[in-house]
């Protein structure tokens, strides 16, 4: 809260130790978000310490400032493992290294790979048996040497270690080894008992989980890559301001100075701090925006048809899930609700029934929200 309102705290009391009498109007619902008409007089004011400045009439144009923190896109993100068991012989890469897609992350020494291969060689011997075979019997059924029930059961059989050898095949996959790899097994039938492992993806090295010398299991996390091109910012919206969202033109990066769009708008609300999360894309280059970075973020919001007017951010209190300004009249002032479309420290642009020249209390809100609130009772 700012210092005006803390000052205005101050002369609340001292209003209240000469027990000056106020009168609300409650002829209408304060709680629904009416107008309230609130009756002061002069002595009363200046008791109070209530300030008062002109509404200026601007254009239909806003900003709002709000935290956020850098963050990567999901699906930009991949967690590297280890394809099988086995020792990690080096690490190839650091933290903050940019690495092509397929380059070299790390190498492991594993007894899973050389079990694999060894199946794999034996598949494809029973497989090239197995078609030797077909091959004769398919020969000898031509000169009705053989019967063709023969036929039929020595075709299953190819078959069958056909897909024995794909199987094999799709477990060294798995293992890590390519397919220029396996193409070398099967031609030089050479067992090897180190593997590298690859990256998926071009990007950068986040973090790196694994060590060398570490033996690890299948699935053991090594390295975390992601592609930083583009990148998100997680903004929280307080729950009064939501409504602007959807009028958003363009998110400004001040630390950056990147533009970027809001993608998307969260449907829920975070419980202590009552903000929506709101997603921004950006396309920072060779702009650094790290993972995990604070920043503050200028959401500028295009107005609609309605009239707007500029205010001190101090002239709008909140209450009762309704944004109020206090407008003065000859009487005292009315409370009069609006709508908050932007908002920075030291300006808000609202939409409401306001006019040129008039003056909305900027000091000794709290006696003045004091009394709203008697009038919502």
């Amino acid at each position: 809260m700012h210092h005006a309102r803390y000052l205005g705290a101050q002369r609340l009391l001292l209003a209240l130790t000469m027990a000056i009498p106020v009168r609300a109007s409650s002829e209408t619902n304060a709680g629904a978000g009416h107008e309230v008409v609130l009756q002061f007089n002069e002595a009363q004011i200046r008791a109070g310490g209530i300030e008062t400045q002109l509404v200026v009439h601007e254009s239909s144009l806003g900003e709002l400032v709000v935290p956020g923190v850098v963050t990567v896109p999901p699906q930009q993100m991949r967690v590297v493992a280890a394809p099988a068991a086995g020792l990690v012989e080096t690490l190839l890469v650091v933290p903050d290294e940019d690495v092509k897609q397929g380059a070299p992350i790390a190498t492991l020494k594993s007894w899973d790979l050389i079990e694999a291969q060894r199946s794999f060689l034996h598949a494809l011997s029973a497989a090239n048996l197995a078609a030797e075979k077909l091959r004769r019997d398919e020969q000898l059924f031509k000169e009705h040497i053989i019967a063709e029930r023969r036929l039929i059961v020595t075709r299953a059989e190819a078959i069958q270690a056909r897909s024995a050898l794909e199987e094999r095949k799709q477990i060294l996959s798995l293992v890590g080894m390519s397919d220029e790899d396996v193409a070398s097994l099967q031609r030089e039938r050479t067992l090897a008992s180190s593997l590298q492992v690859r990256a998926p993806i071009a990007g950068t090295i986040l973090q790196r989980h694994g060590k060398t010398g570490e033996r690890v299991q299948a699935s053991t996390p090594l390295v975390t890559i992601a592609c930083l091109d583009p990148i998100w910012v997680n903004l929280q919206i307080p729950i009064i301001r939501a409504a602007a969202l959807e009028s958003v033109d363009r998110v400004h990066l001040p630390i950056a100075g990147l533009d970027g769009k809001l993608i998307r708008i969260g449907r829920s609300v975070d419980t202590p701090t009552q903000s929506v999360n709101a997603v921004a894309e950006f396309r920072p280059g060779r702009r650094p925006l790290r993972p995990g970075q604070a920043v503050q973020a200028i959401l500028h919001i295009n107005g609609n048809s309605r009239t707007q007017w500029r205010v001190p951010a101090d002239a709008v209190v909140s209450h009762q899930n309704h944004n109020w300004v206090f407008v003065r009249t000859a009487d005292g002032f009315v409370a009069r609700p609006v709508t908050l479309v932007s908002e920075t420290p030291q300006f808000a642009s609202v939409q409401g029934s306001l006019k040129a020249e008039e003056r909305v209390a900027t000091g000794g809100l709290l006696t003045l929200l004091a009394e709203l609130a008697a009038a919502a009772k």
